[in-house]
């Protein structure tokens, strides 16, 4: 089956596509149509064909979180792709989700329904005018501190009329949604299943001298779509041209997007509109568009101290997105990482917004302890409310991504241990469950000195790519890291959210499904 290659999504406002905010990547309504800036496209099946239209959509989609409701609306404007074929779709389309919180679960329920609809296809003297429609969809979302992951099911329903009164067509709608969101990607692909039945009167023309008739017919076909919207985030390296430059080149930031789907029918054989007695028309159809990437240019390190370090790119890289923040001009690259600045290096990492004690005032509903400064009372004997870091050791210890080594004490100057920097990593991703029950091995040859803190972690990243053994497959769990060797986890840690969950959650679907 030919690769279907995806990028992903970009903020825009075009000349067809209005966006009210970005919120989660989410292909077009449900018809597995794509679009990019100047075009949008899809197949229908409704006449018991596939006929590809082409033409514009208008999308709004407000910003996920920001409310208890939004709704989401899109307007299409399409004809056919084929010149010689008559027809065109006018569509609306409102749909409102509600979420409900629960913060005691760390999830969100979402519940959305249509709340508006308008639809007009006409294929060749035959005008297909949405009746009624039925759309239900339930999500749930999982809020884990470096990426959020949803589910969802669909059922629906879909009644035309058929030229006033000729006919009709039912279409059955079932299927899913699957997707996450993080500052590095955003991917939702969704399988949606169509039954269609039409029961209509057809006209049928008579030859030469012999009379029209009518021919009551009825047919049934399905089709399986399967559409991506996929989002990421890129560093490419560009050198500066001249030598006479201060600085010999920096990091980029692209965003791209790029839209997939594939339509999997299965259809009567038509002869001028009419089904014939026997065989079946089979196929598989795919599309795609792509967004024109957005750059961003990046801050330039200028230490002195890791030119042809075996860890020069992962530091520059780092550096570059504000991970880390040396104020000089040394990085030090063989020192050990301390638990602060790792810490600091993940929240900033994830995007994760460290607020103000000024903006923890106006909102009373988080940690009360930010309520005045002078009366701010740190869980941790050596991090003090003072501490330029303590907003980030806060941040983190509300979303349970770090712990103390004891119940008063972080160890904020204390080396990081691999076993330390993995648990962080795997707890930010919200995968610590996913460990097997406990008392299981993990393939690492020094196991038994993987501490039974650490060891749902390191098993769960040995799993998913992010870590690996040494030339004797030791993972060395109490080995010390390097500010290096931090670099180079944390720039594995963005490509994993960057590409790996993209993988996962539109390639492994779409070509296995």
């Amino acid at each position: 089956m030919k690769y279907l290659k995806l990028l992903r999504f970009m903020t825009i406002v075009l000349v067809l596509i209005a966006v009210g905010g970005v919120g989660l990547a989410v292909p077009p309504d449900f018809l597995g149509g794509v679009y990019n800036e100047y075009e949008y496209e899809e197949y229908i099946f409704i006449s018991g064909e596939p006929i590809k239209f082409v033409g514009t959509v208008k999308v709004t989609e407000p910003e996920m979180g920001t409310s208890a409701s939004l709704t989401n609306s899109y307007r299409f404007t399409l004809e056919p792709e084929d010149k010689s074929m008559q027809g065109k779709i006018d569509r609306t389309m409102s749909y409102n989700t509600t979420f409900t919180d629960r913060p005691d679960k760390g999830q969100t329920l979402g519940q959305t329904e249509i709340s508006s609809y308008k639809e007009t296809i006409e294929i060749n003297g035959d005008k297909y005018v949405l009746a009624d429609y039925f759309f239900s969809k339930s999500d749930v979302i999982d809020n884990r501190p470096a990426a959020k992951y949803y589910l969802g099911n669909i059922t629906g329903k879909k009644i035309y009329n058929i030229n006033s009164g000729q006919g009709r067509v039912m279409i059955d709608i079932s299927g899913g949604n699957v997707g996450y969101e993080n500052f590095w990607g955003k991917t939702e692909t969704q399988i949606i299943n169509y039954v269609i039945n039409t029961e209509r009167e057809l006209l049928i023309e008579g030859e030469d001298d012999e009379e029209d008739i009518t021919e009551e017919i009825a047919w049934g076909g399905s089709y399986k779509v399967q559409a991506s919207d996929s989002t990421h985030k890129n560093l490419i390296y560009s050198e500066s041209s001249p030598s006479l430059i201060s600085f010999e080149g920096g990091h980029v930031r692209t965003t791209n997007r790029e839209m997939v789907s594939m339509y999997d029918y299965n259809l009567p054989r038509m002869v001028k509109g009419s089904p014939l007695a026997s065989g079946r028309d089979r196929g598989v159809l795919q599309l795609s568009k792509k967004m024109v990437p957005e750059l961003e240019s990046l801050i330039v390190p200028k230490f002195r101290d890791v030119g042809g370090h075996w860890s020069e790119d992962n530091i520059r890289r780092m550096y570059s997105l504000d991970v880390f923040d040396n104020i000089d001009e040394y990085f030090l690259p063989d020192v050990p990482m301390t638990r602060v600045e790792f810490t600091k290096g993940i929240i900033r990492a994830c995007n994760i917004k460290v607020e103000s004690n000024a903006e923890e005032e106006e909102r009373p509903t988080r940690r009360t302890r930010y309520a005045e400064p002078e009366d701010e009372i740190s869980p941790f004997i050596d991090v003090g409310s003072t501490d330029p870091d303590f907003n980030y050791v806060m941040e983190a210890l509300d979303k349970g991504i770090i712990e103390g080594v004891s119940a008063i004490q972080f160890g904020p100057n204390d080396p990081l241990t691999r076993a330390q920097a993995v648990t962080i990593l795997i707890r930010a991703l919200g995968f610590e469950s996913k460990a097997p029950t406990p008392g299981f091995r993990t393939q690492f040859s020094d196991d038994a000195r993987i501490p039974n803190w650490a060891k749902d972690s390191v098993y769960v990243a040995r799993e998913v790519g992010l870590v690996g053994g040494d030339t004797a497959n030791n993972f060395n769990p109490n080995q010390v890291m390097t500010r290096a060797e931090a670099a180079a986890m944390l720039t594995r840690f963005l490509e994993f959210l960057e590409k790996d969950l993209q993988i996962d959650y539109r390639e492994n679907i779409i070509l296995f499904n």
